[in-house]
């Protein structure tokens, strides 16, 4: 069974963070944030926010793979090594597939500042299931 690729809709939490979706296909899913409002106490992007959006951008990217299938993905595995900070400015989270099987995805996800500089990688996985009938 296959289907038409998933769109993305924001939840609560992404509004809040004032994500924006800028490109959405089973090969690349980009969003970008502002980093202010996601600050830390000492005015630094809170890691919590990045992990956040990436894990948000990465498991977008597997519904949409999912859809095609006719399947649901739900995560079952993060992880994420923050390089650099930030204090200003917005963001960029980009998805792209390092495994796209049957039954589980693979996700990288890299989040850069305005100069294109790595701010974090994050990796995330997600099984696929059959939907409920």
């Amino acid at each position: 069974m296959t289907g038409e690729p998933w769109q993305i809709t924001l939840g609560e939490l992404d509004e809040k963070m004032g994500v924006t979706i800028t490109e959405q296909s089973v090969e690349r899913v980009v969003a970008t944030m502002p980093v202010e409002g996601n600050r830390q106490s000492f005015g630094l992007l809170h890691g919590g926010a990045s992990l956040a959006v990436g894990e948000a951008v990465g498991s977008w990217a597997a519904v949409i793979h999912a859809s095609t299938l006719g399947k649901i993905a739900v995560g079952v595995d993060v992880s994420a090594t923050h390089h650099k900070s930030a204090r200003s400015g917005v963001i960029t989270i980009t998805a792209t597939p390092i495994h796209l099987g049957r039954t589980l995805t693979t996700h990288e996800v890299l989040i850069t500042n305005d100069d294109g500089e790595r701010l974090c990688t994050l990796r995330i996985t997600n099984l696929l299931l059959e939907k409920k009938k």
